[in-house]
């Protein structure tokens, strides 16, 4: 983890800004552990209560027995697991906050926990904590596992085991409409103003760029703002030409903002890890306790049965879709955690 990424949700894709006007403050330290889940059937109700962040889906999620029987003794025995996010003291939407029923931990991360629970054939309980708190809890095992957008890094397997579950991802937001397209080559920012925040690794990387261009006589200009409103405001007023930030944030926001005079879109996307590196996301372990195996076998059942799909899908998330889930992949190198 970066020293300069200053949020909680922090990964090498930088700080994941606060969105305006959905946010709740989230009392207490656990959530409802049934809510999303449906019934007993295996019902799961991606994005309940999420106020807009997701298109609510109902899908059906059938447990593998197989998977069940290897499960560690004492998560057979409990019967549950026990899922763990760091959202506290607020939340960030879409991945994780308290629905519009002022009670439901909502947002992609504690769905995707419910769905591998289903899958698993375990009770999901959703318990939510500040980000150093939620590895404390795996630490002591109070936590079976953290699913709370945290970046696999190669500092972090010395202690976790990992399965993955999506990319980490920035994203190039621009004005609905712009011919503004970013494939990662950074040449077509070259004469572009660019919105980025200040002390994040997608800050080190815009300025990276920028100095590339400045070698062939070319140029980005950068510019910062206060907070995440004065940054969209100048999107979609054309005060600059884009937004270089993480991109479920921004997922978020054209979400919000879509069918409006001031809608959104993404130009492209870029891995938080830079050019050599696809970042992921993924589900979090303590270390040998035979856990991230099933998981990471019932999130790839997930992937080829199509759940994993309209999961992303309805949270806008399906450019952060991976093949398949990766036990222990390679993470951010020791020089840059």
């Amino acid at each position: 983890m970066s020293p300069i990424t200053p949020s909680r949700w922090r990964n090498r894709a930088g700080a994941l800004v606060l969105a305006a006007g959905v946010v709740v403050a989230l009392a207490g330290c656990a959530a409802n552990a049934s809510a999303g889940t449906g019934s007993d059937d295996g019902t799961v109700t991606i994005g309940a209560a999420s106020n807009g962040a997701a298109t609510e889906t109902k899908v059906s999620v059938q447990e593998d027995s197989k998977l069940h029987d290897e499960l560690p003794a004492d998560v057979k025995k409990s019967g549950k697991l026990v899922i763990g996010i760091g959202a506290l003291p607020s939340g960030y939407p879409p991945l994780a906050f308290t629905g519009d029923d002022q009670k439901t931990l909502t947002g992609s991360e504690p769905d995707i926990g419910r769905l591998v629970a289903a899958k698993l054939g375990l009770e999901p309980q959703v318990k939510n904590a500040t980000w150093d708190n939620l590895f404390v809890g795996i630490d002591g095992g109070s936590i079976d596992v953290g699913l709370s957008n945290v970046t696999v890094t190669e500092q972090r397997k010395e202690k976790y085991d990992f399965a993955s579950y999506r990319q980490d991802n920035l994203a190039l937001q621009v004005k609905e409409g712009s011919s503004l397209k970013f494939d990662g080559d950074p040449s077509v920012l070259a004469g572009k103003t660019i919105a980025t925040d200040s002390g994040t690794n997608q800050e080190k990387i815009l300025l990276g760029w920028k100095a590339d261009l400045e070698k062939q006589g070319k140029t980005i200009t950068v510019k910062y703002y206060p907070d995440a409103n004065s940054k969209l405001l100048a999107v979609q007023s054309g005060k600059v030409d884009g937004y270089l930030g993480p991109n479920p944030t921004i997922a978020y926001q054209n979400k919000q903002n879509a069918g409006t005079a001031k809608a959104t879109t993404t130009a492209g996307t870029y891995s938080g890890a830079g050019a050599d590196l696809q970042g992921l996301i993924a589900a979090t372990t303590k270390k040998g306790n035979g856990l991230a195996k099933p998981i990471q076998e019932a999130i790839n059942e997930l992937i080829d049965d199509g759940t994993y799909a309209k999961w992303l899908k309805a949270y806008n998330l399906s450019n952060e879709a991976v093949k398949q889930s990766e036990l222990n992949p390679e993470g951010l190198p020791l020089d840059a955690s």
